[in-house]
């Protein structure tokens, strides 16, 4: 099957020149225009995809290379721009940067030309004029694979730097196809993690997004934007599909959600489907009881210690989670999802599931990981390997009573995270697309417990 998206990829020389401005703007000036627009990032970050979403009104999707394998970028990014007019890829720090010592595993480059994607950059003029020829000539030349079909300068200054800036660039062969000039009415607020998360500041983040709208509109040309992304081949790939399990018998597995638990992958929530399941999203900070049913329960990633009064306010869902627990029931967590198990977080009662106590830290733990199970568990067997990342500045002090979920083959060989009765908690953030039996697992597992 050969299927034919209009794409970009918007990527930069470094982080901070300006990608998520520029992606996220255009994203929301083609929606305006009345063009459906698939909206993905690369690697694994979870905030910038939810400014993605509020800009196209479609979930926003990750490519990563490294959790998912570069077999599976091409399948899934046609499995999300399934229907759309354009696709617009936000990439991840600078144009060639990737998986620490892997070369270009994970790099913005390596997904673009997964997906023969054409490139264009997003270059941060600030402090340079006829050097940025120069900048622009080393990343359009460094990789003869990675196609940097034009340049959109960001924080030009005036008229005449902008007039400098395009004369340097003239002899380039890139085309400028945008110029945005300083302002701040762009800037999203950030904390320990990055940007704060969208259901965190809906309000200010439509504004946001509102704002780099207007700025793409009024110093880009769209026109040619759209042109570059349409010059894209067909992909020879089929879109990915989760795999359906006809198993008999649906399950119900509550997901949570609300602003202290904003991390999923979209896919996660689709094999759950396919294996099964019947999704139920809840909120921990409003619902007071677990949906109707809960056979299993998935706990994602997000920013608990923000909320950590809130969540030990709510006594009755914390008695209901512990409860459902201790009968035995599948129960995974990451990351923020481990915290909110433990006995404790910063001093709050959390739900006691585990007997671990959790705390901030001013050290931030962050990479890729290869991983390995090394008990058996609702997500995995023992012996299974997984990829995953980590992404947190807090520490987990364990008591007894639980084996450890993982052991981790990267950067250090070191054991993590918990496995005990059905609950398989850990900071690992994985993503099921690669490990399909992962959702399965846990969902025949609800059916049995």
């Amino acid at each position: 099957m050969v299927t034919s998206v209009p794409r970009l990829v918007i990527a930069a020389p470094s982080s901070g020149s300006g990608k998520t401005t520029v992606a996220t703007g255009l994203m929301a000036a083609l929606t305006e225009r009345g063009l459906a627009v698939s909206p993905h990032k690369v690697g694994p970050d979870y905030i910038d995809p939810g400014y993605h979403a509020l800009a196209t009104g479609r979930r926003g999707r990750n490519l990563d290379a490294y959790l998912c394998g570069p077999e599976l970028i091409a399948p899934l990014f046609l499995h999300g721009a399934r229907g759309c007019d354009v696709a617009v890829v936000e990439g991840v720090m600078g144009l060639y940067d990737g998986a620490a010592g892997e070369g270009e595993l994970a790099s913005t480059a390596q997904v673009a030309k997964l997906l023969a994607a054409p490139v264009v950059l997003v270059v941060d003029a600030s402090s340079q004029s006829r050097s940025v020829a120069a900048l622009v000539h080393g990343f359009a030349s460094w990789d003869p694979g990675v196609r940097i079909g034009g340049v959109i300068l960001n924080k030009v200054a005036s008229d005449r730097h902008e007039e400098l800036l395009r004369e340097a660039l003239d002899a380039s062969g890139v085309p400028v196809l945008g110029v945005l000039r300083r302002t701040p009415r762009v800037e999203t607020p950030s904390r320990h993690l990055g940007l704060v998360p969208v259901a965190e500041r809906r309000a200010d983040a439509v504004a946001a997004v509102t704002a780099m709208a207007a700025q793409v509109r009024a110093g880009c040309d769209l026109q040619a934007l759209l042109a570059l992304a349409r010059g894209a081949r067909a992909l020879p790939e089929d879109p990915w599909e989760p795999p359906v399990t006809d198993a008999g018998g649906r399950a119900v597995v509550a997901v949570a959600g609300g602003a202290a638990f904003t991390f999923s992958y979209a896919e996660h929530t689709e094999l759950l489907a396919a294996a099964g399941a019947d999704v139920v999203p809840f909120d921990p900070l409003r619902d007071e009881r677990l949906p109707e049913g809960t056979a299993g329960l998935v706990i994602g990633g997000g920013f608990p210690e923000v909320y950590a009064a809130e969540l030990s306010a709510n006594v009755p869902l914390r008695e209901a989670v512990a409860a459902l627990a201790l009968a035995g029931a599948p129960v995974t967590a990451e990351c923020a999802g481990l915290l909110y198990l433990c006995r404790e977080l910063d001093g709050r009662p959390m739900c006691g599931v585990l007997d671990a106590s959790a705390r901030m830290s001013e050290r931030l733990t962050l990479g890729y990981r290869d991983a390995v199970a090394v008990s058996d568990g609702v997500l995995a067997a023992a012996g299974t390997r997984m990829r995953g990342h980590e992404f947190h500045r807090t520490v987990v002090e364990p008591g007894a009573g639980a084996a450890p979920a993982w052991g981790l083959r990267t950067p250090h060989r070191r054991v993590e995270g918990f496995v005990h009765r059905g609950v398989h908690a850990s900071y690992l953030h994985t993503h099921w697309a690669a490990a399909p039996g992962a959702a399965r697992r846990f969902v025949e597992r609800c059916r049995t417990s």
